[in-house]
């Protein structure tokens, strides 16, 4: 699957998996957000997803019409969900539109867990 877009040269294609490592990378510069997550629906488990993996965590739909991106998140404990996602979804749609130059239409963002670091620390 491919979004494209014209210019006055011609149709430019990008594949979604370049849309998504885009938009992961935007998404991981939102303070609070850790990382992407993996779901086994079959066994409802949560993985936290780095490096090479990030698009794992992240599902594009792509018409004639518009261009969706869903996020799948795990947050910083103690930090306002509500900003977070506000923070993803505007900072996603910019960073897209200003690196591949495709608008998107609609960012839904699901946080499937928190991160809590030990508080016993030596």
């Amino acid at each position: 699957m491919t979004a494209s877009f014209n210019t006055q040269y011609g149709p430019v294609y990008i594949d979604t998996e370049v849309l998504k490592r885009g938009a992961g990378m935007a998404a991981l510069e939102c303070y609070g957000v850790v990382g992407m997550a993996s779901i086994n629906y079959k066994d409802g488990i949560v993985q936290l997803l780095l490096g090479e993996s990030l698009t794992k965590g992240i599902k594009v739909g792509v018409t004639p019409e518009a261009t969706s991106i869903e996020f799948h998140i795990i947050v910083e404990y103690g930090t306002n969900i509500s900003v977070i996602a506000e923070n993803l979804i505007s900072n996603v749609k910019y960073s897209v539109k200003d690196l591949l130059g495709i608008e998107i239409s609609d960012v839904s963002v699901f946080v499937e867990g928190i991160r809590t670091e030990s508080r016993n620390k030596a």
